[in-house]
């Protein structure tokens, strides 16, 4: 152990190490401040269509002391809740514990909820109770295959889209073109309680969950290049068609995240920034920030982009090569103590 800590300490272990924390983003360890006036919890006080009310709901939902019901157990219902104070947070994490449970039709059931922080709030539609082409993000968690072509996944699915305000969610094709990631998770009908994490920090979004009741967050979604303004609303939604099932959220607490910005970062008006992605894939980058037609457009990686890929490349083989040369060293002079 005392090796351990004199290698810890050697300046070019941590230069290399300070490096590697700012290259990789990491967030963890922040101090996370709950905010109540983004929050919805027990006994949802605050709720209602009053003046000083936080919380405002449309459609099927139903309010009760133990859950929010967005829409029951019954077909062609819509129902949603929204926060009516804008979040003017720059770095967040979202805490949704919810419940998805019904009799179903052999085994058939729909169509699911959907997570908003978004521009407008309380504008009924097509996607899952709200509104399609809207500005911000979005999480579906989708209960029922539409695309019966699409058998690679199973369902339910859990999916995020960005949007600006020009793409429309394909629900046809369960929302592939304009999907950032996803994954799958058995939401329906568990006897214990099922939570969904959502965290913006820095230009990463990252979605956790928690269904296997273990007390333990498993990795869904991890993206990059992702921009969202300040000033947005965020909400709940949920939708049945001819498939049905109780859609409810338990709580949603919001927290602020601790993180520290450039001062160019600071002096930014994060009112006014665009919502948009930059994904990088193999042999492409794709943007959905400049286009006039909202569709995500595909360009093959220039000269410049492919010289930094390899740059950063080289300096993490150098950096590994040096780390082992440093912990060769340490063992030898270690090695020669026992002669």
């Amino acid at each position: 152990m005392g090796n351990f800590r004199a290698f810890g300490n050697t300046p070019l272990v941590l230069l290399i190490s300070r490096l590697f924390l700012v290259c990789c983003d990491i967030t963890d360890g922040n101090a996370e401040h709950l905010k109540r006036e983004h929050s919805l919890m027990k006994p949802y006080q605050g709720v209602g269509n009053s003046p000083s009310s936080q919380w405002d709901f449309w459609g099927s939902t139903l309010v009760t002391s133990s859950y929010v019901r967005l829409t029951p157990d019954e077909g062609s219902k819509q129902g949603s809740i929204w926060n009516t104070v804008p979040c003017y947070l720059k770095d967040w994490e979202m805490h949704v514990q919810f419940k998805v449970h019904g009799a179903g039709k052999k085994g058939l059931h729909g169509d699911g909820i959907a997570l908003w922080y978004t521009k407008d709030k309380l504008h009924p539609g097509p996607v899952f109770g709200n509104q399609d082409q809207f500005h911000g993000l979005a999480l579906f968690l989708d209960t029922f295959r539409n695309d019966l072509h699409g058998m690679d996944r199973s369902f339910p699915y859990i999916s995020a889209m960005v949007n600006n305000g020009s793409v429309n969610y394909d629900h046809g094709k369960d929302g592939r073109s304009s999907e950032l990631g996803g994954c799958s998770a058995e939401i329906r009908n568990r006897q214990h309680d099922t939570y969904l994490a959502i965290r913006y920090s820095r230009g990463r979004l990252t979605v956790m969950i928690d269904v296997e009741d273990k007390n333990e967050w498993k990795e869904c979604i991890d993206i990059g290049g992702v921009r969202l303004p300040t000033g947005y609303f965020f909400g709940a939604s949920a939708a049945t068609g001819d498939l049905s099932d109780n859609h409810d959220i338990i709580s949603m607490k919001l927290y602020q995240l601790m993180v520290e910005h450039t001062p160019e970062e600071e002096n930014l008006d994060w009112t006014k920034i665009e919502p948009s992605v930059s994904l990088l894939k193999i042999g492409f980058i794709y943007h959905n920030i400049d286009d006039p037609t909202g569709n995500f457009r595909g360009t093959a990686l220039t000269g410049w982009k492919v010289f930094l890929l390899l740059l950063c490349a080289l300096l993490g083989i150098v950096v590994c090569a040096v780390v082992g040369a440093v912990v060769f060293q340490k063992r030898q002079e270690r090695n020669k103590r026992f002669y």
